[in-house]
């Protein structure tokens, strides 16, 4: 039977571990922001070098960033070994073996992916490499909370209608964010600048004039100003993750007010919905100056890490729900050697 004190070394790992891939989200949107995705032509080579041994020397520019993220990225897949290797040595828990498993599975995706990007040259890749990015922190946070000395106090009795109003607004509020997150790699990964540039209106009206016409005049400005062209898609595109916002916005206040209204005393739900909120309107000022900087890169990057940070969130907010709602039906996963040892170290 593993001590309690090494799982809550495992925990604290967890943590490590899902703090670290946030990085590797913050340095991947400053490679996005910065359009220096293919500064580093080859891969898994850098430059014909083995990527752990390229010359610091020749860490100039856009190389800098991309080869950097290179390295987070081969420096999170190791943890992620060791979180799986670890997990199955030191917890029982069936589900949560697999977890780990499947946590490894991703991130081996995700580095194919991230390599694929840059030998194919497709966009599309990289859209999909930064939606699994998302999902593959979410997972991390569902181990970390899961391994956490508090998962086994999380079986304490709640009204169980209220958790399942607040459970359900919180899962449509994890998926409006990551909707929001994929609507913003879609965006970035258009490798121009900014479709629209004033804000609250969107080229100097509430509702984008989008005809052929109206298009070729807001090119030719454009070209004035030394900017990119833009089409109809990407107008609308900027204009869903706007809404996409507000719909997010929506999400934390009904969580936030649910909770406030409710009989029930949840255990760090109240905290969790607190720091939502202030986030969400963190992150809508963020994306405000990003419009207002045409995606200055420092901006935009702090506005991926506050929707990464927002969605890790969410997901913790998520998995908090279902242990409060399943903690009868899952009397194995109360009764671990790990939440026993956990809860006498508590």
């Amino acid at each position: 039977m593993p001590s309690a004190k090494s799982n809550v070394w495992l925990n604290r790992f967890a943590w490590f571990t899902a703090a670290a891939t946030l990085f590797l989200i913050c340095s991947g949107g400053m490679v996005t922001s910065k359009g220096v995705g293919l500064a580093v032509p080859d891969w898994p080579t850098t430059f014909g070098y083995n990527m752990f041994l390229f010359p610091f020397s020749k860490w100039v520019g856009g190389i800098f960033f991309e080869h950097t993220h290179r390295l987070i990225a081969s420096a999170v897949g190791f943890l992620t070994i060791i979180l799986t290797i670890w997990i199955w040595r030191a917890d029982s828990r069936r589900s949560l073996r697999w977890l780990g498993v499947a946590a490894l599975g991703a991130v081996i995706l995700q580095g194919v992916l991230g390599g694929l990007r840059v030998t194919m040259l497709k966009d599309q890749i990289g859209i999909f490499h930064a939606g699994l990015a998302q999902a593959f922190l979410g997972l991390l946070v569902v181990i970390a909370i899961a391994t956490t000395g508090r998962w086994r106090s999380l079986s304490v009795s709640v009204n169980q209608n209220d958790l399942k109003r607040i459970g359900r607004i919180a899962v449509f509020t994890v998926i409006a964010v990551y909707i929001q997150l994929a609507l913003g790699a879609t965006m970035r990964h258009q490798h121009r600048d900014l479709s629209i540039l004033d804000f609250p209106t969107a080229n100097g009206q509430w509702i984008p004039d989008t005809s052929p016409s109206a298009i070729a005049r807001i090119n030719a400005w454009r070209d004035t100003q030394g900017l990119s062209d833009v089409n109809a898609f990407q107008i609308w595109l900027q204009m869903a993750h706007r809404f996409g916002a507000l719909v997010v916005a929506a999400g934390a206040i009904t969580v936030w007010s649910a909770l406030r209204k409710s009989n029930s005393r949840f255990p760090l739900l109240p905290t969790l919905s607190n720091v939502l909120l202030g986030l969400v309107l963190c992150q809508i000022l963020l994306g405000v100056w990003t419009i207002w900087s045409n995606k200055a890169a420092d901006v935009a990057t702090a506005h991926v890490a506050f929707g990464a940070t927002i969605f890790a969130l969410t997901i913790a907010f998520c998995t908090i729900c279902y242990r409060l709602g399943h903690a009868e039906s899952l009397p194995a996963m109360a009764e671990s050697p790990m939440s026993a040892n956990l809860a006498v170290s508590s």
